[in-house]
């Protein structure tokens, strides 16, 4: 009995056994298609796709790549995820991999092109005022030697890498000194850059001994997409442009209401975006909450407007413009990342002064601010009341008038708490109070300028 009873556990487990030896049916390859421009929107989409084909056992992973290239740092990011990856990666020039995507291609295991593809024209391009100009000594040598190490790791000629980043560099009988290099499909064959062609998927999979797999392609989701959109330079800049202006409406105006939330809304959406694709990290988080700090303390502390508030604000362009570059960013690179923080700014105050008017005078400015009595609109004048400021006003605060506390703006310079004022404007639910003592003679008016009896 004990005998039958073992031989019939063993025929129940031998199925289990069998499937557990057999191999695969398929083999599974996983397509991930780097087309267009390469921004940081690349960095966690590719870093998932590797993720997921690691997971699923994949046989081999295909960077799809057609792109006349992008941002140096995506570029990095994404070359140090391939290389790092656990399963096999073939990079498929089709038909381009120009700049930021020689890069990629080249971080593969192996590199395949199409017919009709180029690869190369890797030196990099640095955006200023006067449009794009050949980047520095410093950043070249730096991208020269990435680019140089990434061949050697794979193999590929590393003298054609750097040949492909730098003018000066010279290959006797392929460039010659002051051309850039950019390989044709037959060239980058022929000098071993490349070790395989394919004019299309199933020559690719034949050529790579993958024929008959499982073919699945990985899409950016729309978060990925969504990054893509929020690091892009000029969308990051309209953002910061409308946080600085969302949030200097909010200091010019009582209460707290829509300009705020929308300037704290649009200044989270750059720091969340840029802290997803590793620009910004710890040290930019520090630099920015100490400035902010510190214009904090120069608004609600220190009287007028002096070093604490320039130091702060010095120290949130430079924590905000680090946050658009990578890591190993010349000087050069930040220096014009924080002019872009500081442009966004000085358009931020132009647009708040040219709208400044019409704060407050509307129906949908005045439903925009709450305060703290919840009504749009005071029913009875407060010009000519006098009262005592609660808070500094620098320039806006709240003061007692009347018997209620009241979200009120000085109309000259800085008013410390605890002195006297009085009411002389009185719009919707902007008031402008001055001191008392400067105000003795001051006529009630309604909407116009203060007349002295």
């Amino acid at each position: 009995m004990a005998c039958l009873a073992i031989a019939l556990v063993v025929l129940a487990l031998l199925p289990r056994f069998a499937a557990a030896e057999s191999p695969r049916a398929r083999a599974v390859v996983v397509t991930v298609p780097i087309r267009g421009t390469v921004d940081l929107g690349f960095v966690p989409f590719v870093d998932r796709a590797l993720d997921e084909a690691e997971a699923m056992g994949a046989d081999a992973v295909v960077l799809d790549i057609d792109t006349l290239g992008g941002r140096l740092d995506a570029a990095v990011q994404i070359r140090d995820r391939v290389l790092a990856s656990r399963v096999r990666t073939i990079a498929w020039v089709n038909p381009r991999a120009i700049s930021a995507g020689a890069f990629v291609a080249l971080s593969a295991e192996a590199l395949a092109v199409s017919r009709g593809a180029t690869i190369g024209a890797a030196t990099p391009v640095a955006l200023g005022a006067g449009g794009a100009a050949t980047a520095d000594e410093k950043t070249i040598s730096y991208v020269r030697k990435e680019l140089r190490a990434t061949a050697e790791r794979r193999g590929h000629p590393p003298e054609i890498a750097e040949a492909m980043v730098d003018a000066e560099v010279a290959i006797p009988g392929v460039i010659e000194k002051g051309k850039l290099l950019t390989l044709t499909s037959s060239e980058a064959v022929t000098l071993g850059v490349a070790t395989l062609q394919a004019s299309d998927m199933t020559e690719l999979l034949r050529v790579s001994r993958l024929e008959g797999a499982d073919v699945r392609v990985a899409e950016q989701n729309w978060a990925e997409r969504a990054l893509s959109i929020i690091t892009a330079p000029l969308v990051g800049s309209l953002l910061l442009g409308l946080a600085f202006l969302g949030i200097f409406v909010e200091l010019r105006t009582p209460g707290f209401g829509v300009p705020g939330l929308v300037g704290l809304a649009c200044l989270a959406l750059v720091f969340g975006g840029h802290w997803m694709v590793h620009l910004a990290g710890y040290e930019e988080l520090l630099i920015v909450a100490a400035g902010a700090a510190l214009v904090l303390l120069e608004i609600f502390v220190v009287p007028g407007f002096g070093l604490t508030g320039i130091a702060g604000a010095a120290l949130l362009a430079i924590g905000l413009g680090m946050m658009s570059v990578g890591a190993g960013a010349t000087p050069i690179a930040i220096l014009a990342a924080v002019a872009r923080v500081i442009a966004a700014a000085i358009v931020a105050v132009g647009a708040m002064l040219a709208f400044a008017p019409a704060l407050g005078r509307t129906r949908f400015a005045r439903k925009m601010v709450l305060t703290e009595h919840g009504s749009r609109e005071r029913e009875a004048s407060l010009v000519g009341i006098t009262g005592v400021t609660l808070t500094p006003l620098r320039p806006a605060g709240a003061a007692l008038l009347g018997g209620a506390r009241v979200d009120v703006v000085s109309d000259g310079p800085f008013v410390a708490a605890g002195e006297k004022v009085v009411a002389v404007v009185h719009e919707g639910s902007r008031v402008v109070v001055r001191l008392a003592s400067d105000d003795q003679r001051v006529s009630s008016y309604r909407g116009g300028p203060a007349r002295v009896s």
